[in-house]
């Protein structure tokens, strides 16, 4: 009986469902499959899958409202699948949370590979914070950050972050003034940077600006040092 983590693989194509199934129970993975995305929020009602791979382009629920509500609930990784080749469709799906994209056709062999290296980030057991120590909270005018709970308030107001806006605004607040380029972050915030595009680093910033910025155009906080990356202002 597999034991591996759970994969969840969405996608109207039966024959992409058939092979991607297939390769990942060899690589000793369980999975389940759903041909549109009503049946997909069904099977994660009853369970919630260890990692989902998602076509982005679905009949009834489409892969970007499936993202949406499972961002809404929880971290779960989400591997996006998209025929289309604009970088925007990559953007969409990354502003929304996915933490990667495969572009069809693809190999299997490489989506195997994607779904392993997206389960160790996860199952790093958030590095960054890891690795301070004892930490004790970083206070900066109205932000405060702690790590011991991974809360976040501004204003004394509580603001809610995805696990990897932490670890990016810990990583850069516990290192103020220093510039991280958007390779650095990558490796240091998500520990892989093989398969992940950069762009990963500009959405998860905007973000949380958005989040813990007054005014998330001029930020006050996290700047972007024009051709070299971003810093963290006290």
């Amino acid at each position: 009986m597999q034991q591996g983590p759970s994969i969840l693989v969405v996608d109207d194509e039966q024959s992409i469902v058939e092979v991607v199934a297939l390769y990942l129970q060899r690589a000793g993975f369980r999975v389940q499959t759903a041909p549109d995305g009503r049946t997909a929020l069904q099977l994660m009602t009853a369970e919630m899958p260890d990692l989902l791979v998602l076509d982005l382009m679905l009949p009834g629920v489409d892969g970007l409202e499936i993202t949406r509500r499972v961002r809404a609930v929880g971290d779960t990784p989400i591997i996006m699948l998209t025929a289309r080749k604009e970088e925007t469709d990559r953007i969409a799906g990354l502003e929304l949370g996915a933490d990667d994209y495969v572009v069809k056709p693809f190999s299997p062999q490489e989506l195997v590979s994607r779904v392993r290296a997206v389960l160790r980030r996860t199952a790093a057991a958030q590095p960054v914070a890891a690795a301070a120590p004892a930490a004790r909270a970083l206070q900066f005018e109205a932000i405060r950050i702690d790590p011991v709970t991974r809360l976040v308030t501004v204003a004394e107001r509580e603001v809610v972050l995805t696990a990897k806006e932490f670890d990016l605004l810990w990583l850069l607040a516990g290192n103020a003034r220093q510039v991280f380029n958007r390779t650095r972050l990558l490796d240091q915030v998500w520990g892989e940077t093989v398969y992940l595009d950069p762009s990963t680093v500009t959405v998860h910033v905007r973000r949380l600006r958005e989040k813990i910025e007054h005014d998330p155009a001029n930020p006050r906080h996290v700047i972007t040092v024009w051709g070299v990356g971003y810093k963290f202002e006290p």
